[in-house]
């Protein structure tokens, strides 16, 4: 009897022995980067958007929206910037179960920048009642370009190889996003006074990106030793003073 209990035995020490490996141990300590995103210099104003091209769209706004190439915010915050851990991240090639959506609506696109992981399941839905194309113009990954009418369902695609993917709508120009394609899901989107956040990561060195389409880059270095708040602040400067 004991001689048939023995090779199950191993089996379940083999995979304890295999989680010990993989899992971060209960109770590590993880700290946080939070920080701003502001400007120097004066940047463009936002332009209104004219949508009398279709008048289906055009309806659905009684005042014109505005271009989000750059949107700024009180005491000089810049939104729409993505901050990233470039370097460091312990979750690289962990891939989200969870897919992060794209949609059009308003013949917007909404978010206009969508970060995403590597591999992470990417849908794109159409609320209008217009049709839509959805033109990704990626350098590095697979180029697609895909219509979509309106009632369609979802596309569906994915990216496995990081980068910075414009997206364009060739139905209605004004139409315009960013793909933003990662090695980490610990990333997040400067909001309206510009503040980010990146919590739960565990004690180690990394390296911080803070990403803007018209902009370009900051990198910072930030070390976590354990359970604290560490605040990095990024400074873009404007094309227009």
């Amino acid at each position: 009897m004991r001689s048939k209990q023995m090779p199950m035995v191993f089996l379940v020490l083999l995979a304890c022995s295999s989680m010990s490996f993989t899992t971060t141990p209960a109770g590590t300590p993880t700290g946080t980067i939070t920080g701003k995103v502001t400007y120097t210099g004066t940047p463009d104003k936002p332009r209104a958007i004219d949508m009398s091209g279709d008048p289906d769209c055009a309806k659905l706004h009684a005042t014109p929206t505005t271009s989000e190439t750059v949107v700024t915010g009180p005491n000089q915050a810049l939104e729409n910037v993505v901050v990233y851990i470039s370097s460091g991240a312990p979750d690289d090639g962990q891939v989200p179960a969870q897919a992060v959506t794209f949609e059009q609506k308003g013949c917007q696109y909404l978010p206009h920048i969508l970060p995403m992981h590597v591999n992470q399941e990417l849908k794109i839905v159409n609320d209008d009642r217009t049709m839509h194309n959805v033109y990704p113009q990626a350098k590095v990954n697979r180029a697609w370009n895909k219509s979509q009418p309106p009632g369609a369902p979802p596309i569906v695609e994915k990216y496995d190889k990081e980068e910075f993917i414009p997206v364009k709508c060739n139905v209605h120009p004004w139409m315009r996003g960013y793909f933003a394609v990662l090695k980490t899901s610990h990333y997040d989107v400067s909001k309206g006074g510009g503040e980010f956040k990146l919590p739960n990561l565990p004690p180690g060195k990394y390296t911080i990106t803070a990403w803007h389409e018209e902009y370009g880059t900051r990198t910072a270095e930030v070390t976590i030793a354990g359970n604290e708040t560490k605040e990095v602040n990024f400074i873009f400067q404007s094309k227009t003073n």
